[in-house]
């Protein structure tokens, strides 16, 4: 991006009389068009078998999850690499070092959260951002414009790269057995791993990087390496995982991952008011990720900044390190503790998700109905959720189908006094006036959903193992 665009976001912006209206009712998102999914499905299955199988996987056997099309990728090196990332990132970089990575967050001058992505250390001045258009456009913004002596290389998603491949593979084993699979997939001795660290093996003699992570919550691991291996790698990843129950999981149980591993992604960037982001705006272009924020769900505000949230909303507040001087820092340290929305699960009443199904039988009233196993329709959405007494408690977000729980679940972001664990809150489920002009939902009613507040995430077993290292 280094040309200013013909057309700017900030533009966009000014064309349009009533933003919100927009986002909410016209703007078509990349993961809803039907341009995307058609794309998309060129290139990964929507499932392999069926995706209640491939999700239960990565709670019984051995997933694997391909992800080395959808995940756009942000190269920054040079003497300046991590100067730029210690102003951009809230995470402290003190402990940063080659054997390490991070979940960055990046955030406006008013503490908003533009994104998040998972940060590598591949070099002594040389780092890897993974998955988070907007805030790789951030990132790369304030390299341009910062003064930092560094070079930026993209590597966007495969929908959008002109070029046809990627220059990472990127693969994901995940589940009770993936350490099994793992080690039996790897030429020599299984490393050591702890969480969120790295470590370099071969598979197949391709010389592979590996981050102990997992997308669905459970004993993970992410595997990349050069673009041309990938079918060799992948070809050893099924012949070692053959007898651990291995699965490949397909598009709709891979974007159903959030609802067990409990990860908020693509928040709606920060950046859409405030002249302090002007410049920033008329540097993207506008057709970037940014310009596709669609909105949905039974929560509607004209003031597009109620749709902002900070990293505490999301979960983050453990990564927000004030060791350093950072974008934001001095709006997130002003934030109270008991201004902070807390993410949970919220398991959904199974009499209210019957009545919703049923709705769609006869002659109605027709409910917003329910896509299994993902539910939500717009990416964002925000869903409105109210206490016992009837006041705001906050929004529910992803929502979907749990197969091998067997359970509606959401993740919300709720006000203190309304996140314990078994407080009872009602969601209100579709959109108002019959729903909006998106073309994927149809006119329906609203409806309310009973829900009982629980932690994120949700399964026990995922809550033991997130953070644990890798077992064999």
């Amino acid at each position: 991006m280094t040309d200013r665009p013909a057309r700017s976001l900030q533009d966009l912006i000014d064309e349009t009389p009533d933003l919100v209206e927009y986002f909410y009712n016209e703007c078509a998102s990349p993961h809803f068009s039907r341009a995307g999914v058609a794309k998309t499905g060129a290139l990964i299955p929507p499932a392999f078998t069926n995706w209640r199988d491939e999700q239960s996987a990565w709670a019984e056997t051995t997933a694997l999850l391909h992800q080395s099309h959808h995940m756009p990728e942000l190269f920054v090196e040079g003497p300046d690499a991590l100067r730029l990332l210690e102003r951009v990132g809230v995470n402290t970089f003190g402990n940063f070092t080659l054997d390490r990575a991070k979940q960055f967050v990046a955030c406006t001058p008013s503490g908003h959260v533009i994104g998040d992505s998972i940060a590598y250390r591949i070099g002594e001045e040389t780092y890897e951002l993974v998955s988070g258009m907007p805030v790789l456009n951030w990132v790369e913004y304030q390299a341009e414009t910062g003064g930092y002596d560094v070079k930026i290389t993209r590597d966007n998603h495969s929908t959008a790269n002109p070029t046809g491949r990627r220059v990472n593979f990127r693969f994901q084993l995940d589940g009770p057995t993936a350490g099994k699979t793992f080690a039996a997939a790897i030429d020599g001795d299984v490393p050591e791993l702890g969480f969120f660290r790295t470590v370099r093996v071969k598979i197949a003699g391709v010389d592979v990087l590996v981050l102990r992570h997992g997308m669905a919550g459970n004993q993970g691991v992410e595997l990349s390496g050069p673009f041309d291996a990938e079918k060799k790698v992948r070809d050893r990843l099924l012949e070692a995982g053959e007898p651990y129950g291995i699965v490949p999981v397909g598009t709709q149980a891979y974007f159903s991952t959030p609802m067990s591993g409990a990860w908020m992604p693509y928040p709606v960037p920060g950046i859409f008011n405030g002249d302090e982001l002007r410049d920033y705006r008329a540097w993207l272009p506008a057709d970037t990720w940014e310009a596709s924020t669609q909105l949905g769900g039974s929560f509607y505000s004209a003031d597009i900044t109620d749709y902002y949230v900070t990293p505490y909303d999301l979960g983050y507040g453990r990564v927000v390190k004030f060791d350093h001087d950072f974008i934001g820092r001095e709006a997130l340290e002003a934030i109270r503790p008991e201004q902070r929305r807390q993410k949970v699960a919220l398991v959904w009443d199974r009499e209210d998700v019957m009545r919703i199904l049923g709705s769609q039988f006869g002659e109605g009233p027709r409910y917003k109905s329910l896509d299994f196993p993902v539910a939500y329709y717009a990416w964002n959405q925000f869903d409105t959720v109210t206490g016992a007494d009837g006041s705001v408690a906050g929004v529910s977000c992803h929502a979907g189908y749990v197969n091998p729980i067997g359970e509606m679940l959401s993740l919300a972001m709720l006000s203190p006094e309304h996140a314990t664990p078994g407080t009872e809150v009602t969601i209100t489920w579709g959109e108002p006036n019959g729903g909006s002009r998106k073309h994927q939902v149809e006119r329906h009613e609203q409806t309310t959903v009973r829900a009982t507040v629980a932690p994120a995430p949700y399964s026990p077993q995922v809550q033991r193992s997130i953070r644990s290292a890798l077992s064999v």
